[in-house]
This record gives C-alpha cells, structure tokens and sequence, in this order.
C-alpha cells in the first residue's frame, strides 16, 4: 500500500513538473536556458584576451596624426604610444587591420622589427625594455581605403560600421566614424581592449581647407599646411576608449553654448552642417539642458568638464564618442520617429540626445574591462531613459516606460557575454538592463538611497574600468541586501525567474522557480485592491504569504515592475509537500 502510494506521489509530482514546463512556455515566453555558443575564432581570442603580451605596458598617451583624402577615400598617418612599462618585455602585442599597411614602426631611432597575424601585431623590441620605463615608439601606416564594413550602404550607417562616407545637401563629402564593435583597428593602430584606456590622447586630423574636423576633446589648434590642407589638434585630458575616439569631417559650423552644472560652468558646443544651422540653434541648447539635468541628478556631474561636451551631426543615428556625441536623429523625438517603448512617453523627448549623452557616465567614465560586460554601459543608459521620464513626467510614467520595453525582450541568452574572446551578450541588454534596474529600483524601496548608488556608482569608478563583481558588489552593499543571486539569474542567465503559487488548507504559499543555486528574490503582493507588502523572504523553498484573507482568487502581484513568470496550482495536500 506505502509502494502505490509512494507511485502515485511520484507520478503526481512528475505530472505537475511537466504541467509547469508548459505553461512557463505559454503563457510567460520563457526559452530553455541558453548559452552563448557562437565559435571563437582565433581573432576573437588575439582581440579579446589579455595576454602577456598586452599587459607588459600599460598606455599613459597617444598622438594619433593622420591625414584623410575625402575625394580619394583613403587615410594615412600615424600613431605615437608612449606607456609604462608594468613588466619586463622584449616583445608586445598592438592592433590594426589587416586591410591597413604597416609602412614602419619606429623605437628610438630605429624601425623595428615586427610579425602579423590576421589584426594582430606583434612588435619585437632590440633588447629587454625593464618595468617601470615610460617609453614609447610610433606605428606609420596608411590604406587604400579604410576598412568600410558594410556601412557605406547608400550613404547610411549602423553603430559598428567603420568609416562612413555620405554627402550633405549641397552635394559635399561628409565622413564619419563609428567603429563600436567593429574595433579602433578599424582604422589606427591601437592597444584593442577595453581594459587599457590611454590616459590622454591628442587627435590631430588633416583634411582639405574646404573641410572642418570635429574630435574629442578641445580644439587647441588649426594649422594651414603648405599642400592645401588644414589640420585641427583636438586634446583629450581625460582616459578614453579606443572605439569612442571619433573623426567627423564636413562642412560643419559651430554653435556655442554653456550649462551651469555640478562642477560650475559646463562648455557646449554643438556642430552642425550648414544646412541644419536654423533648427539647430534652437533644438539642440534646449534638449540638451534638460538632459544634462537629469543626467546630473541621478548619476552625479558631467564626467567630463575638462573635455567640455559637444553634439556633432553625423550620417547615421548615433554613437556615444566621449565628449563629441554623435547626432543622426532628424531633429524628432523619440529615436527615429518612433517609440521604442510603445507607451508614448518616448515621443516627448530626443532619444539619441538622451541615450548616447548617458554614455558619458556609463560607457566612457565607468567602463567594462571585457566586451563580455557591455550591458554594464548599455543596461544603465537604457535606465537613463527612464529616469529621465522620470525627471520630467514623474515616477509612475517612468514605470511605463520600462514595462513597455519588455515587449522587445528576447531572452535568447544572457546578456552577459563571453569573456576573452571579444564577445558581448544578447542585444537584451538594453531593454532587458533596464527593466532589470528598474525592478532593482522597486526591490531597494527607497529612492533617495537609488539615487545615492547611481551616483555612488559614478564617483567609486570615476575614469575606471571595471568588472561585472565590482559593479554588482557595490549595488549590494549600498542597499544592505544581497543582490548578487538577482543579478545572476538576470544577467548570467536568459530564463526570467517563476514564482511557482500553492494553494492550500486555507492559507497561500511561494517559491522561486531559478537557474540560481539560493535565489531569493522579495516580492510585492497584495490582495486585490489592497496596498503592496513585501514578501521577505521568497526563496527556493515553499514559503508562506503572511498576507489575511489572500486567495487564489484575490493575489495581485506587482508584476508591472517585477519581471517573472507567475504559475498557480491549486492541491488539497500540504502545501510543504515535495
């Protein structure tokens, strides 16, 4: 009798198991837990992985010099590294393209001698260069034409494109650079990898007298030079990565502008081709204002009062180029005419203004060390978005905003990439970063403390790279709560946490269906009608709802804010029964 009724137990519970699986599938759109398989390749690993070779020197400045022909579409120039040397070396490792030639490379003197392989270079040095020399040698080079990728495509651009050569109304070149993903190596020698940000660079760019270059950084200078050319030297004083240094080359005027921040007077410029001078004027000071007051208020000053802030017109949508923020939206709210959140509040503002300019605090000042945490920058600009409604329309609009979001959430696989092979996660990390932070927001449960670590997050990695455990170690010790089972359900995991509900003997129960060993998430809940209350704990194992008169006709859970599944199963056995 005990055998059939232990039978009938099993198959119960297998019964239920397999009932779970289903409706999980149905009614929350969850995919089986995925990982990220996509084949390195051997340049993703010369790309992606920190080798001896790389972390010999660390990069204190470069002088990039080159010389663009608009007609002709090809670069030449060079590049000077000056680094400290961390450990003793006689061989290094930098980056260019293979479509880019190497013409010499140049150490005290002498050309020094040095081997390829596919964007890797590897510099072999006359004797042992001893840790703690600054020391430096120059890369020359020039192509037939610059690595376009496909963004050339009639004039147009995506985010990762290389170089990009369009035309104004008048008829007139008008090139850009955007090489996110693509790599710097694009298009100048340089140490690829995110976790070696150059202390300072000067940019110096030449290009026919026709022409203006816009760079990072201040203008020090203009220099007509004997060949027809102009060359315009623009300093950076800040660290900055590779692929946010820019080249924006048209027939550009400048319109200037100041903002009274956090850190006192805050320079503005903004620089438009002729032909959106008009709109421009008015547009640009006015949008850009009202985000650097959001912007300051949540994550703390402009992280780059020394470099100024510029907004420049380029032929595609966007791109956060530290301190020369790229501008293709047409001068419309939302991005590209349209709401990406489809609830409406993104049409009362400029998404590109908004969203790339957010990059200044994360992406450029707060930096991933690996590709494989780019969500870091792309999961808190997307918030940025929100808090921004938030700053303008209030808490409850900035809700909206991010529960509209979810509608493009894939969970395809993990946000988080692959470290050391140059590969980020799943383009989830936007929309799905911000719901993230956004429903973190909700769990901390006092905004003013939310507030405090954003800002907090800005001020500990001021100018830093940093790590996935960095980041999410600090959230949770500012908040007092262990946060970091959350994070790698969401972030390491593509599969949205169940609350699996059990009704019976009259009273309610909860746990946790997760891909995380001690998942343990709080929730709010309430009977219909009534106010929210969390549940603390909800773990893995059944735990009852302290909440009177709560059923499974009247439970409403906050599921506006918390992303999750929710299963119900009602049972006349003991609801601590497994």
């Amino acid at each position: 009798m005990q055998s059939l009724q232990l039978k009938l137990r099993i198959m119960k519970r297998i019964l239920f198991l397999l009932t779970l699986l289903v409706l999980s599938h149905l009614n929350y759109a969850q995919a089986p837990v995925q990982r990220d398989n996509r084949v390195a390749t051997k340049q993703d690993s010369l790309r992606g992985l920190l080798t001896p070779l790389r972390t010999c020197y660390d990069l204190t400045y470069y002088h990039l010099d080159v010389k663009v022909d608009p007609y002709k579409k090809t670069i030449s120039g060079s590049n000077l590294f000056k680094f400290k040397v961390v450990e003793d070396f006689n061989k290094l490792q930098f980056d260019l393209s293979s479509s880019m030639a190497i013409k010499k490379v140049v150490y005290h003197g002498q050309d020094l001698n040095y081997t390829r392989e596919l964007n890797a270079v590897f510099l072999t040095f006359p004797e042992r260069v001893k840790a703690g020399k600054i020391d430096s040698f120059v890369v020359h080079y020039a192509s037939g034409e610059p690595d376009l990728s496909n963004a050339r495509q009639q004039g147009k651009a995506i985010r990762s494109g290389g170089f990009v050569y369009a035309k104004d109304a008048n008829g007139k070149p008008w090139i850009a650079t955007s090489c996110q993903g693509l790599g710097a190596s694009s298009w100048w020698p340089v140490k690829e990898h995110q976790d070696d940000e150059v202390d300072s660079i000067l940019i110096s760019v030449s290009v026919p007298k026709a022409f203006v270059d816009v760079s990072n950084g201040r203008l020090r200078r203009t220099v007509d030079l004997k060949d027809g050319y102009k060359r315009f030297d623009w300093f950076v004083s800040n660290p900055i990565s590779n692929y946010c240094v820019s080249m924006n080359i048209g027939d550009y005027v400048n319109i200037k502008d100041s903002y009274d921040g956090e850190k006192g007077k805050l320079d503005l410029s903004y620089w438009v081709l002729k032909e959106n001078y008009t709109k421009a004027k008015t547009y640009f000071p006015n949008s850009v204002k009202l985000m650097l007051k959001s912007h300051e208020h949540w994550f703390g000053p402009y992280p780059f009062y020394e470099d100024s802030y510029k907004l420049v017109d380029a032929p595609y949508a966007g791109m956060e180029h530290q301190s020369a923020v790229t501008y293709g939206n047409n001068y419309e709210f939302g991005y590209l005419a349209r709401d990406i959140s489809g609830t409406g509040w993104g049409m009362k503002w400029d998404f590109i203004i908004v969203h790339e300019s957010g990059h200044e605090w994360f992406g450029n000042s707060l930096t991933a060390k690996d590709v494989a945490d780019m969500w870091i920058h792309e999961s808190f600009t997307n918030y940025a978005e929100g808090l921004y409604v938030d700053t303008y329309y209030g808490k409850l609009a900035a809700q909206q905003y991010a529960h509209g979001l979810r509608t493009d959430i894939l969970n395809d696989r993990p946000v988080q990439g692959r470290y050391g092979v140059n590969k980020s996660g799943s383009k989830d990390m936007y929309n799905k970063g911000g719901v993230i932070l956004n429903m973190v927001r909700t769990i901390i449960d006092d905004d003013e403390k939310w507030r405090k670590i954003l800002r907090g997050l800005g001020t500990a990695f001021y100018h830093q790279t940093v790590t996935y455990d960095q980041v999410v170690n600090y959230i949770s010790k500012e908040s007092g709560l262990d946060l970091n089972p959350v994070f790698e359900q969401y972030i390491k995991n593509n599969v949205i946490p169940t609350l699996e509900l059990r009704y019976a003997d009259g009273k309610a129960y909860c746990r946790w269906i997760s891909d995380v060993t001690g998942f343990n998430m709080p929730l709010r809940m309430r009977v219909k009608g009534g106010t929210y209350a969390f549940i603390k704990p909800v773990t893995l194992k059944w735990t009852e709802i302290p909440i009177p008169g709560i059923n499974k006709e009247n439970t409403d859970i906050d599921t506006f804010n918390f992303y999750i599944g929710v299963l119900q199963n009602e049972t006349n056995s003991a609801a601590a029964d497994e």
